[in-house]
């Protein structure tokens, strides 16, 4: 959906209506009954539009969603809003992500290099710590950027990539970031799907989660658990997956969820015991998707169900 919120106060400015614009520039009236109810016009006229005023086509229009919680993201990410919603997912989901898989930093120097890209530090902290802080937060943006978009191999090969570039792992010539992987892994332990069958177990995993008409929040917990069995990255695979739960919670108007530090023992059992009993994988989800109705509720945003 479209607002013309930006056009109707620069009209309000020259004191000009919508229906103005068909006799100063012709514009159908067709097209101004698009304008009213918020449909997309056509690129030709919005240029006509904005050299008329002296402005940018951007500066007419913007683009709104049907999901209240990705659009209040994608504002204050726009906006550069401090201490909103936005700031707080960012820091929270970084955060948790990052000590899930072993992170030193704390909350308060998470916080501290996405507020000030400065840390505070009295005890050694690996470099690559910091600089895939910084990465997640790129990659948070990516993901509200492109939130509403089909989940592809090279999306979530994207998101790979913007996580582990500039890392001590990119500059191993075996390792392949923003690809799959080259060597053997495994996690807890356990095995996962060799490096020769990655992509067809991908193709097949993505196969799947499209034919499902209508997208649930336990289809997107299953499709985490099977992305993580696959591990199809040489490392940066929790990070990866949790950040493809939060953009398809958004793209599908569902809650989020933050699986939080403190919780990992519950976590890791639930994607261990998957085949034997889902429901602890998916109660744990919810927990964090309680974390995250709260900070909703905190900021006053409204929750469609």
């Amino acid at each position: 959906m479209i607002s013309y919120d930006k056009l109707v106060k620069i009209l309000k400015q020259n004191g000009l209506k919508k229906s103005d614009l068909t006799k100063v520039l012709g514009i159908s009236s067709r097209t101004i009954v698009k304008i009213g109810k918020g449909e997309k016009i056509a690129d030709n006229v919005l240029r006509k539009i904005a050299e008329y005023f002296g402005c940018l086509v951007e500066d007419l229009y913007r683009e709104v969603c049907d999901n209240p919680v990705l659009q209040v993201l994608r504002e204050e990410m726009e906006n550069k809003i401090s201490g909103g919603l936005y700031h707080e997912t960012q820091v929270r989901l970084t955060y948790n992500s990052n000590r899930i898989e072993g992170s030193k930093l704390s909350e308060d120097q998470t916080r501290l290099i996405f507020e000030t890209n400065t840390i505070g530090m009295e005890d050694g902290v690996p470099v690559d710590d910091i600089i895939e802080t910084s990465n997640h937060f790129r990659a948070i943006d990516y993901v509200i950027a492109h939130a509403e978009e089909e989940l592809t191999e090279d999306f979530i090969k994207e998101l790979h990539r913007i996580l582990k570039t500039a890392t001590s792992d990119s500059r191993l010539s075996w390792f392949r970031v923003g690809d799959y992987k080259s060597k053997p892994n495994t996690v807890g332990g356990a095995p996962t799907v060799s490096p020769n069958q990655v992509c067809v177990e991908m193709q097949e995993l993505l196969g799947w989660y499209a034919r499902i008409k209508k997208i649930s929040f336990e289809n997107i917990v299953e499709f985490h658990h099977r992305f993580e069995k696959i591990h199809p990255f040489q490392d940066g695979n929790g990070r990866v997956g949790r950040l493809i739960a939060f953009k398809e919670c958004l793209c599908n108007n569902i809650v989020p969820f933050i699986i939080e530090d403190g919780k990992k023992i519950f976590y890791y059992r639930g994607l261990r015991e998957w085949n034997n009993e889902r429901g602890f994988l998916i109660e744990t989800c919810l927990d964090g998707q309680d974390t995250y109705k709260a900070l909703l509720k905190y900021f006053e945003i409204e929750i469609r169900s």
